[in-house]
């Protein structure tokens, strides 16, 4: 299991065609800061119907897109 998959669920769980989370919001779901390792890890929310649109090093955020 990835030690991302509790963020994975807590995504698949919203009815949105697409949010913006904060680094701090996603560090409160997994209870760890995001690192380098997210950026290899963030192909497996597609089998969670979606995808990580855009990463804001300056503004510390992450945006999802639902899948079509």
């Amino acid at each position: 299991m990835s030690k991302f998959e509790p963020l994975w669920q807590n995504i698949s769980m919203r009815d949105s065609s697409g949010f913006t989370m904060t680094f701090e919001e996603i560090q409160e779901v997994l209870g760890f800061p995001i690192d380098h390792s997210f950026l290899n890890a963030k192909k497996e929310l597609i089998a969670y119907g979606y995808q990580v649109g855009h990463i804001s090093l300056k503004g510390k955020t992450v945006s999802f897109e639902r899948v079509k």
